[in-house]
């Protein structure tokens, strides 16, 4: 989906789109801006493994056609009170997205300028998904998809953090192609594992 030339602003007030919070501890925070119908399953994940961590929350999902792509570089905190009390809350984040490249159906990227905490994330999730290829190093990850640029969310708090992508194949019950969560379909178990590795990785990082 190419990026739409809407503000940030204009997004969070159109109808059925959603903007979400949940403070809790101010040592990480995970964040899902294009959720709902864009990057499915993507709030999902970021906010069932705040809440099992107890780490804070923030997400925007879009329940309606047009969806709207904005580009990350425009997610910003001058167009949200709610955003910019996040922001001021954490310390460091961890931004979960959706992508889908045939060349990496089941590669999860860890990009963001964090990159300690990159490698503590990698260490969590290679265990608890053993058939997916866990890439911390940046320089094998697409440069669209390494999340550098300073202006980028995932790099605005006081110790950045991490932008983690995540391929279709973690994001769907493989029977029928349904994506996890969605109608009838349940939980896919590779979603659940996920979820399961982010919320133990954030609690140690917590915890330490």
């Amino acid at each position: 989906m190419a990026n739409s030339d809407i503000s940030f602003a204009d997004l969070l007030a159109t109808r059925g789109v959603e903007e979400s919070c949940e403070i809790r501890s101010p040592l990480i925070g995970f964040m899902a801006y294009h959720g709902g119908e864009l990057e499915k399953v993507t709030d999902i994940v970021a906010a069932e493994a705040a809440a099992r961590s107890g780490a804070s929350y923030y997400g925007v999902t879009q329940a309606f056609d047009p969806i709207h792509h904005i580009a990350s570089t425009r997610i910003t905190p001058k167009a949200s009170e709610t955003l910019a009390r996040f922001f001021e809350h954490v310390d460091t984040v961890i931004t979960i997205h959706g992508y889908g490249l045939k060349t990496m159906w089941k590669a999860l990227l860890l990009g963001g300028q964090n990159r300690a905490l990159a490698r503590h994330f990698a260490d969590h999730l290679r265990p608890a998904l053993p058939d997916y290829d866990i890439v911390d190093e940046l320089d094998e990850i697409p440069k669209r998809l390494r999340g550098q640029h300073p202006q980028n969310p995932v790099n605005l708090t006081r110790k950045q953090g991490v932008q983690l992508e995540l391929p279709p194949t973690v994001r769907w019950n493989v029977e029928g192609r349904h994506w996890s969560d969605f109608g009838d379909s349940g939980r896919a178990p590779d979603t659940e594992a996920l979820i399961a590795a982010l919320a133990q990785a954030a609690s140690a990082w917590i915890d330490s």
